[in-house]
């Protein structure tokens, strides 16, 4: 649970207005209490893991291989974000590099995915500021993106485009060809959106001057991806941390210093058109080769790793141990949205409570992608770990017991 509340030099009574889990505003599970005086936030505390499924302990009784699969399932948007990281530190933990097409065919699915959780933010966006015309065109667009997808993967979430030494797919030319044009009519739906979200005067009402993150306090707080980067703070783990295998790809950074909601708008849109070109140029080099290497060992030597990748909402980190067998000992995930989550406590503070679902939303927020460990607290008062199968257990029992009432 986190908390900030606003100084106060005098004692006076909070009215509490609690967001969350169930509510209108939220599609997904998170408890939000905000104090207020009159429409002013006073202090804010936030409460997550209504969504834990336990897949990290999940992980530890599954094969390498299996787990590719679990793990794009923290999240549908971002799926193959967390197969692209994980299969990146089990490669380190093997020695195994996988062959450079494979490594651009990663990167093109990577980009199509990041055009896609864009697009799909953007409508959310614009739902919650009451712009429901953009919502349902921008969302109409979308299905773009998800057909060329779909047409490369065979699935419009979860891909499954990665296994561990390299990809599952090539790209042919008619792909390539298909390809190129979805992002021509991209593009250009994209120099509209720019050009409403920087030019629409009621757009403009709820976004500009609303939410200010300054550069300091985007470091002090640590947020990542294009939160971070609307304050003026240069973090892209595509340009930071080459292992992604963008080497051989240029990638400008976007970079707002204004660090309100209508600058976390146009870093993301001005991110597509930085999506676009990556595609194209990949396109355009695509190196010829295998697509997966010749030899991947089913048990990694013992031994631990981290692998990062550059989410669409930011750092996705991942921490992998290994005991030398067919099972990972331990897998730890760290998504973008718990890095920052702490920027809305303190950004809402001080702010209409109108503006409060606004701010939510400026960051992007992936309430699934926050899986973290139970410990479980025993009435005698003793704590211990439960393994898979014991929280598998509890789970059945429990509904069966529901179900009996």
């Amino acid at each position: 649970m986190m908390t900030v509340a606003a100084p106060t030099t005098q004692k006076s009574e909070k009215f509490i207005v609690p967001i969350g889990p169930q509510h209108p505003a939220l599609k997904e599970p998170g408890h939000f209490e905000f104090a207020v005086d009159g429409e002013i936030v006073t202090d804010a505390t936030v409460r997550l893991g209504y969504v834990h499924r336990g897949i990290e302990k999940g992980t530890e009784s599954r094969n390498w291989a299996q787990n590719l699969y679990l793990l794009e399932r923290i999240c549908g948007i971002c799926s193959h974000t967390h197969a692209f990281a994980y299969v990146l530190g089990v490669e380190q933990l093997a020695e195994v590099e996988a062959p450079p097409r494979a490594r651009a065919i990663r990167m093109v699915v990577a980009e199509l995915e990041r055009v896609h959780s864009h697009f799909l933010w953007l409508g959310v966006g614009a739902h919650e500021a009451g712009f429901d015309t953009l919502f349902m065109y921008s969302w109409r667009d979308r299905e773009t993106v998800m057909d060329l997808l779909e047409s490369l993967t065979g699935n419009r979430v979860n891909y499954s485009a990665c296994v561990l030494g390299g990809v599952k797919f090539d790209i042919n030319g008619e792909q390539t060809k298909g390809i190129l044009e979805g992002l021509d009519f991209l593009e250009k739906r994209t120099h509209h959106y720019l050009n409403v979200i920087q030019q629409d005067a009621l757009f403009l009402q709820r976004t500009r001057g609303v939410g200010v993150m300054t550069q300091q306090q985007a470091r002090q707080l640590g947020v990542v991806g294009p939160t971070a980067r609307a304050s003026g703070v240069a973090r892209d783990l595509r340009i930071d941390a080459p292992g992604q295998h963008y080497n051989d790809f240029n990638v400008n950074m976007i970079l707002e210093t204004d660090g309100d909601l209508a600058a976390r708008f146009v870093v993301r849109i001005r991110d597509l058109f930085e999506s676009y070109r990556i595609i194209r140029e990949i396109l355009s080099n695509m190196p010829e080769g295998d697509l997966v290497v010749k030899r991947m060992p089913r048990k990694i030597k013992a031994g631990e790793t981290i692998s990062r990748v550059e989410a669409p909402r930011g750092e996705a980190f991942y921490y992998i141990k290994s005991n030398g067998s067919e099972m990972p000992e331990r897998i730890k995930v760290r998504t973008p949205t718990l890095c920052n989550m702490a920027s809305v406590l303190t950004l809402t503070v001080g702010q209409h409570l109108a503006d409060v679902p606004m701010i939510l939303v400026g960051i992007d927020p992936c309430f699934s992608c926050n899986d973290r460990s139970v410990t479980v607290t025993q009435p005698s008062g003793q704590r211990e770990h439960w393994t898979w199968e014991q929280v598998r257990r509890f789970g059945i029992e429990y509904y069966q017991r529901q179900g009996g009432q």
